[in-house]
């Protein structure tokens, strides 16, 4: 079920499982294109149209009621309500120390500045497919109102009846989403992006979603902002002799469960670690109620690396970049700083991934597919934007004119020379 690969040997079995679902890109691409263009033209009828045919559900007005709401309240156990509530409390006190303001450079002659604004306007994509999330909820809406976004679209999809699971809908509620729109899938996303009769267009979406979802994300960038191109879910164990076997295989379920793509990774010096891991995998998954999807993760990207040195395993992490690095060493408290490349590091045998997607704080809405080389968890700066400020006095620009007109003339834009030196009187 998970194939054991001893480090020589792991780069082209690596290569396949992170480069997974690239060959579907092209048909998903022409099948969202033709989503984002019908509902760019159509508007809400289109959105009502595909709604039924991909959720199967027949929505007559998009938003969520008030009464709708109520009735979510009275629905879900008031121990999930005080759960949400201290997650809630956690994730704001870890976003609240991202809220940065901007600064000034200040002398007599001259002023720089930075202004530091929100987003005017956001939505955010929940998934309602195969699982619906409302720790999602909370980790893409509250960042956002910390950077102080003060209109927030929730969209997510509705079940066949035209409902929302109520769990959604009182997280939503909880964090102060402006409104609950039912529907998912690209059609949605073509909506926030392009806006339609009774849908406004936002400045930027988040969230995570399935890969037609994804596409669309990265089709209407540039049209609107966006936090990434997020793809299947992932989690690396770096392990070492002293690591426990059932720890581990349970975290690589955690993470399997998701969906049939989701690669769950073990790197370790252990041999015998390996094996055990190997061994006691067929046996846990088979008392999972989600067996099957996380059978056909397992085989699918499923692998145990076996390497030489830690140092080793620790150049393969920072290749791979995960989404999720789970440390499970002696040590792991010295060398986690060694890491330079993950989404998000959890350190100890006491630290499993749960513990980051619902409750720590960090936020669970992280890069993947290598991703995490070049880009970060969602926080609170992807709701804002900054804006530079100059001013100039007669003298300052004095001083600086040569310099300006030189590097002007260099580059041939002799108009900005001149838009330089007409105010020195020598251009009329």
């Amino acid at each position: 079920m998970l194939q054991i690969i001893h480090g020589n040997k792991a780069s082209a079995e690596l290569e396949r499982i992170l480069n997974r679902g690239i060959s579907e890109t092209t048909e998903i691409e022409q099948i969202t294109k033709a989503i984002l263009a019908t509902v760019k033209a159509e508007g809400d009828a289109a959105v009502k149209a595909y709604t039924k045919q991909f959720d199967g559900a027949d929505i007559k007005a998009f938003e969520v009621t008030q009464a709708e709401f109520d009735a979510a309240f009275s629905e879900v156990d008031d121990a999930l309500i005080k759960a949400l509530e201290a997650a809630k409390q956690n994730i704001e006190t870890y976003h609240e120390k991202q809220l940065r303001a901007g600064y000034e450079i200040r002398d007599e002659q001259k002023m720089l500045q930075q202004l530091v604004n929100p987003v005017e306007r956001a939505g955010v994509y929940v998934p309602g497919g195969k699982a619906a999330y409302p720790s999602t909820v909370l980790m893409n809406v509250i960042p956002a109102k910390i950077a102080g976004v003060t209109d927030i679209t929730m969209v997510t999809p509705p079940d066949k009846d035209g409902k929302i699971k109520s769990s959604l809908l009182v997280a939503a509620k909880l964090v102060g989403a402006t409104r609950v729109l039912k529907m998912g899938g690209a059609q949605s996303i073509a909506a926030l992006a392009h806006g339609t009769e009774t849908i406004t267009k936002v400045d930027k979406i988040v969230g995570p979603g399935n890969a037609y979802v994804a596409m669309a994300k990265n089709l209407v960038s540039g049209t609107v902002g966006i936090d990434m191109i997020a793809g299947p879910s992932e989690v690396l164990v770096l392990a070492d002799a002293t690591a426990n076997p059932a720890y581990i295989v349970a975290d690589l379920m955690a993470q399997a469960e998701h969906d049939e793509m989701a690669s769950g990774i073990v790197i370790t010096t252990s041999e015998k670690l390996a094996h055990d891991i190997a061994e006691l995998a067929p046996k846990m998954v088979n008392d999972q109620p989600r067996k099957a999807i996380i059978e056909a993760a397992f085989k699918g990207y499923g692998a145990i690396i076996v390497v030489d040195t830690m140092e080793e395993g620790l150049h393969l992490v920072n290749t791979i970049a995960p989404e999720h690095l789970e440390i499970l060493t002696a040590d792991a408290l010295d060398i986690y700083q060694k890491v330079k490349h993950a989404g998000a590091i959890f350190l100890g045998e006491y630290t499993p991934e749960s513990v980051g997607d619902y409750y720590a704080g960090t936020n669970h809405t992280l890069p993947t597919n290598a991703t995490a080389r070049f880009s970060s968890a969602l926080n609170v700066a992807d709701f804002q934007k900054k804006t530079s400020v100059v001013y100039y006095s007669k003298e300052a620009l004095e001083a600086a004119r040569t310099h300006i007109e030189l590097i002007a003339e260099e580059e041939g834009l002799y108009a900005h020379r001149d838009a330089v030196s007409i105010r020195f009187g020598e251009i009329l």
